[in-house]
């Protein structure tokens, strides 16, 4: 196993307190690393249930208080009240909870044939499967990896997650390599969820940092094999647990609601922090661990299966992974570099120095 990031801190360093002790969610230093100042965990266990001006917000931050407030219809999307409410579309994930979210097919998805008059005794010849996304993914990470394979040290950062989502884009719109300054181009439905390709290299990045941690893990991924697949999308949805790229969702209550620590006034925001349910050690074991393997695996915080983000985000992952393993089977991290997330609202790495041979 890799080593544990875990929120340990030393003495010296406390999170800026509120007025009656209560951290501070937009302090000075919170935004650098909410874990290592045991924010989160101050919050679970002291302040279960607090309001934060700066935020404009009541906060929840125990596991099972938030997942009330993301499926529970006396919560509502915020800040208006035809925004998404109940357990689907709530925002998790890569997901944004659009209205309007039209899934994407995976791959191999063939569109229902029809009768017409024009059909033979034999019936109308089968639809084309439609391959989805997947093989535009796959190219334009394999053509990626391929430009920093030969390089002595790169920026995976920098010069692949923020390319591959808008490189795949391109591919699929039939362009002979991915051109990262490209804007983004929905095609198949995808909505304002695909569009966010911020998030997405930002879950890649946590993703590869926590798999170039563990070189047993690369190992197991790169040679293949049966259960290589299922390991990555583990893996995957260990990422977005343990490092969530969207750190907090805000809802609304409808009503007032009694959460763990007291009741929810009614017509209020609620900011439900992902990060601090996703290392509640009330619901997993060794929450700060990066385990893909893990027993008590949660799918909550891997958002909608069919969102366009969420599908694109694994494919992402997967296929970039395996592109950068192909051609740089050494990979490994530059000598003295340690991979370091930032951000409260939104978190990832803004850095993965490696060195491709």
């Amino acid at each position: 196993m890799p080593a544990d990031r875990s929120e340990a801190l030393p003495t010296a360093r406390r999170p800026h307190r509120l007025a009656g002790g209560q951290p501070g969610l937009l302090e000075p230093g919170a935004s650098t690393d909410p874990y290592r100042l045991r924010l989160y965990r101050i919050l679970r266990t002291d302040f279960p249930l607090g309001h934060d001006p700066g935020l404009g917000a009541w906060l929840l931050s125990r596991y099972e208080d938030v997942v009330l407030a993301l499926t529970d219809p006396r919560f509502t999307g915020y800040p208006h009240d035809g925004a998404p409410r109940g357990p689907v579309p709530a925002p998790l994930g890569l997901c944004r909870g659009s209205l309007v979210c039209t899934p994407l097919p995976e791959s191999g998805t063939a569109p229902a044939a029809t009768d017409t008059p024009a059909d033979t005794a034999t019936g109308p010849a089968p639809a084309p499967a439609d391959p989805g996304p997947a093989p535009a993914v796959e190219r334009a990470a394999y053509v990626l990896a391929r430009r920093i394979a030969g390089r002595d040290r790169a920026d995976l950062v920098g010069e692949f997650c923020r390319w591959l989502p808008a490189g795949a884009d391109a591919v699929a719109a039939g362009l002979s390599s991915p051109d990262p300054n490209a804007p983004p181009r929905p095609g198949g439905g995808a909505d304002d969820c695909a569009r966010q390709t911020g998030l997405r290299e930002r879950a890649l990045a946590s993703f590869l940092a926590n798999m170039l941690d563990d070189p047993d893990l690369l190992a197991a991924v790169a040679g293949g094999g049966a259960g290589a697949g299922m390991l990555l999308r583990r893996a995957w949805a260990e990422t977005l647990r343990r490092d969530p790229p969207v750190q907090i969702v805000l809802r609304r209550t409808r009503t007032e609601v009694r959460v763990s620590g007291g009741t929810l006034p009614a017509g209020e925001a609620v900011a439900c922090l992902i990060g601090a349910a996703g290392r509640d050690p009330a619901r997993f074991a060794a929450p700060d661990r990066f385990d893909p393997l893990r027993a008590d695996a949660d799918p909550l915080f891997s958002g909608p299966a069919g969102c366009p983000a969420a599908l694109l985000g694994r494919l992402e992952a997967e296929h970039g992974l395996r592109a950068l393993l192909t051609a740089m089977p050494r990979i490994r991290w530059a000598e003295g570099f340690r991979p370091t997330s930032s951000g409260v609202l939104t978190r990832g790495p803004r850095t993965l120095l490696v060195r491709p041979s």
